[in-house]
């Protein structure tokens, strides 16, 4: 009984977790790289509310770090009125349950040159712009573009189109202005559903640093049916020993006992002198003793051979008649 009230427990929670309500971080301005210096703000929304849901982030000094630690809260923003390269790092939206949004990649470059590009993965299918923007106007200048280290096109406007991104788009890109300087790159991840993307190498003027998986979303249906498995797996594991022990305890204990010794020879090899008859009570007569100089006991033979001499022993003679061998001359001399 009580693992069935468990197992329906933990089917209404998975229910409960799926029906969460998924949060989405937006980042103002939206790009995944920014200016030295420059005012960026921050927010976790949901459709309806964004109460319950909290800003964190991992640097490389903080580690699910919350707003008040390193920001300015402001409603359900978090604010950084002056970014600066301790700010790089992974940021996303949690909720008390523990569900999360996905993660945005946010890099500070000291330089004049930044890669404006979606801070969230694009869905397959849809179009992507890429713009090249220096710090100081004017922007809008001949920028060429980069993909995996390879020139893909120079555009005049310095802006690039990707139209119905495929996986085959998705990659490390930068760009470059003649005269200002080359942009950090930035990862640009295409899946046909909202996942995060990949652990990225982000490099910002002479800052490079490495940051941690992104955390994991426990409100995706993937991760709830495989945690929901696994559940149901151990608890069919957890009833199976205990049917197990049940059944051993029931089982009827067997006592071993020493089975008979069997002997497979015994030989008498001396003789016994028999001693005088004793009459007991009864009046039986007591037979000689045997002495044995070896027993062996052998677990495999069931049968005994007994190899007994016989006693050699001569009993007491008895004369029935005496006679004389004497001639009558030596009886008469005497």
């Amino acid at each position: 009984m009580g693992e069935t009230s468990f197992l329906w427990r933990l089917v209404l929670i998975s229910q409960l977790c799926y029906r969460t309500k998924q949060a989405r971080l937006t980042v103002s301005p939206s790009s995944s790289q920014q200016f030295d210096g420059e005012f960026v703000s921050l927010s976790c929304e949901e459709d309806d509310s964004s109460a319950g849901w909290t800003l964190r982030r991992n640097t490389t000094r903080d580690t699910r770090a919350e707003c008040d630690e390193w920001g300015e809260p402001n409603g359900s923003s978090c604010v950084l009125s002056a970014i600066l390269p301790l700010d790089v790092g992974v940021y996303w939206c949690e909720s008390r349950e523990g569900s999360t949004s996905s993660i945005i990649n946010i890099t500070v470059s000291g330089g004049s040159v930044i890669l404006q590009s979606p801070v969230l993965p694009v869905m397959e299918g849809h179009d992507v712009t890429l713009h090249c923007q220096t710090k100081s106007p004017p922007s809008k200048l001949p920028a060429d573009f980069y993909k995996d280290g390879s020139l893909i096109r120079t555009e005049p406007t310095g802006h690039m189109t990707i139209h119905h991104v495929t996986k085959s788009d998705e990659g490390l890109y930068k760009c470059h202005i003649s005269s200002h300087g080359e942009s950090p790159p930035s990862w640009i991840s295409v899946t046909a559903n909202p996942t995060s993307p990949p652990p990225s190498t982000s490099t910002s003027g002479l800052y490079s640093t490495t940051f941690p998986s992104s955390p994991l979303s426990f409100s995706s249906p993937g991760v709830l049916l495989l945690l929901t498995l696994v559940s149901l797996c151990g608890l069919v594991l957890v009833l199976l020993v205990l049917l197990v022990r049940k059944c051993l305890r029931r089982k009827p204990k067997v006592t071993r006992r020493n089975p008979a010794p069997v002997y497979s020879a015994v030989r008498r090899t001396a003789d016994v002198s028999r001693e005088p008859n004793r009459t007991s009570a009864a009046g039986a007569e007591t037979g000689p003793c045997a002495v044995y100089t070896a027993v062996r006991r052998s677990k495999d033979i069931s049968h005994v051979h007994v190899d007994i001499r016989s006693n050699t022993a001569h009993a007491d003679v008895e004369y029935s008649t005496l006679r004389s061998s004497l001639t009558p001359s030596h009886q008469s001399n005497h």
